[in-house]
């Protein structure tokens, strides 16, 4: 998900006051789903993996909003927006199970 996010450049309407604030936020909370999953992944004990995957879906949880705030506001043109906001909520529908760890 964070490389859709990081290229469908041509599909955001950021005004310039936005770079810095949403557009960034956005970028950030993409990056950290796959962040916190492969931290977790290395670590030892199953609370901490579990740790680092709540975070991580938490992420995916705030990307999602951050798409739809995005929509809301304008700034995404349709066409793509729908296509990422359907791969997000997938995404966020196959999550791991955190009790398994």
């Amino acid at each position: 998900m964070a490389k859709r996010i990081l290229k469908v450049k041509g599909r955001f309407c950021f005004p310039k006051f936005e770079l810095y604030e949403l557009r960034s936020q956005l970028r950030r909370a993409a990056i950290s789903i796959p962040a916190n999953i492969a931290e977790g992944f290395k670590k030892r004990g199953k609370g901490d993996k579990a740790r680092f995957m709540n975070i991580a879906q938490g992420s995916l949880e705030e990307t999602r909003y951050y798409l739809i705030l995005a929509r809301d506001l304008g700034y995404l043109k349709n066409e793509g927006l729908q296509r990422q906001l359907s791969r997000t909520i997938m995404d966020s529908r196959s999550k791991p199970n955190t009790s398994e760890f």
